[in-house]
């Protein structure tokens, strides 16, 4: 697939503090990226330099072919940006708001009106349109970031902590407006503590450490490659003296008489086996099934 953001040898320098250090990726059109890191690995910052609002000290970045420090202008046109911590014009009223925005953005008067009154009403926020955002609550200001953000159906969508301070209805609105958004072909790159939520929405996830990539993969793959095999577990409605012996393919990592664990590398062929040999000596299997691994378990083994 084609890239609409490439990142090639990026890199920040604040004095003697590096914040991005050498970071190379790419994100094709209608994909989710989950950026994923402790508190100071960098996340905002490459945030930051990929949308046009701080320069790298080194390397190079574009969107949709646009280079990020000389074409900025046009870059910032064509994304996105939800901040963690979003100002808002808090003495104006909602829907001014998000028109004056809209307005930023060369949208004529009559579609961003429309664009503003789909996403409120989208929201929950509609019987609130002409209420002044001082008087919003925490997660209410989230919500008319997201929805300024979102304003200009933007190519790239930067979304920094988009469910904090949400309730879980309002967190799953976010969730399923980021769907919406990836179906539609547009990209977004989210930075987020939710493991579960980007395990959920992202086709790739970038994990940075200390400013450094150092995790690059879909979910599945990186529980291959940093989890090895999966754990399967059999479960017996009557127990069993002995388990039949088919070592050749498994390895086990725990057995009673009603329930076996163990892993492969080649299902396939040890599945079926062991319900033959079970189905031969008598046995009635209750549940064969791969023990969950989250994501969770791949980034805490990476970051510890």
């Amino acid at each position: 697939m084609t890239p609409l953001l490439e990142a090639n040898n990026l890199t920040k320098q604040f004095e003697t503090l590096t914040a991005v250090d050498d970071i190379t990726f790419t994100v094709a059109e209608g994909q989710v990226l989950a950026l994923l890191g402790p508190n100071g690995a960098g996340k905002t910052t490459t945030v930051r330099m990929l949308s046009s609002i701080i320069q790298p000290t080194s390397g190079s970045a574009q969107i949709a072919g646009y280079d990020v420090v000389r074409e900025a202008a046009r870059v910032r046109h064509l994304v996105g940006h939800l901040t963690e911590f979003p100002g808002l014009y808090l003495r104006m009223r909602a829907r001014d708001y998000l028109d004056f925005f809209g307005e930023l953005q060369g949208m004529a008067r009559p579609l961003r009106r429309e664009r503003a009154d789909q996403l409120l009403q989208r929201f929950g926020l509609w019987d609130a349109r002409d209420r002044r955002l001082g008087g919003f609550s925490k997660g209410m200001r989230q919500k008319v970031a997201l929805i300024r953000a979102m304003l200009h159906q933007p190519r790239v969508l930067f979304l920094d902590e988009p469910t904090s301070a949400m309730d879980p209805q309002s967190a799953k609105q976010v969730r399923d407006a980021i769907a919406d958004v990836r179906r539609d072909g547009h990209t977004v790159i989210l930075c987020t503590h939710n493991l579960h939520e980007a395990e959920a929405l992202a086709d790739n996830i970038a994990v940075i450490r200390r400013g450094k990539l150092i995790a690059f993969g879909t979910p599945d793959q990186l529980k291959r490659e940093l989890l090895g095999a999966p754990v399967w577990q059999v479960r017996l409605a009557q127990p069993i003296a002995e388990w039949p012996s088919v070592n050749s393919v498994l390895h086990i990592e725990e057995a009673d008489a009603l329930m076996l664990r163990y892993r492969t590398t080649q299902p396939e062929i040890a599945h079926p086996m062991m319900l033959r040999e079970l189905h031969a000596c008598g046995a009635s299997v209750m549940t064969l099934t791969e023990e969950p691994r989250s994501l969770e378990d791949v980034y805490l083994k990476l970051v510890q």
